[in-house]
């Protein structure tokens, strides 16, 4: 059963504003108005940052929400064979493309406050 396109925009907006959420508590001298969720649809970054933000935080973010990401099978894999101490990272990389890392989100962000 296809989700509604509604729907999916909700999901996308919701991931956008948790991203957002974790911007500003990982930088917590930015103001809400340095970190911006972008509307549904709208062209360019999904998370808007003011040059404050920028210059903590110099990612452009690419939010998406969807069912299903292969990539969570190699991060499963990565995770099971994970010894104890260590943070699973997966290295990606597709053909005459540059390779990629994953990482868990909350990993990442607390990456920042030490």
């Amino acid at each position: 059963m296809a989700i509604k396109p509604s729907s999916a925009k909700a999901k996308g907006r919701k991931l956008q504003q948790w991203v957002r959420d974790k911007i500003l508590a990982t930088f917590p001298s930015l103001d809400p108005s340095d970190v911006l969720s972008t509307s549904m649809g709208a062209g360019g970054e999904d998370v808007k940052l003011s040059a404050a933000a920028r210059n903590h935080f110099a990612y452009s973010v690419e939010c998406k929400s969807l069912k299903a990401i292969a990539v969570y099978k190699h991060h499963d894999q990565a995770a099971n064979n994970c010894p104890a101490g260590a943070e699973p990272l997966v290295v990606l990389k597709a053909n005459r493309r540059r390779p990629l890392v994953l990482i868990d989100a909350e990993h990442f962000f607390n990456l920042f406050r030490k």
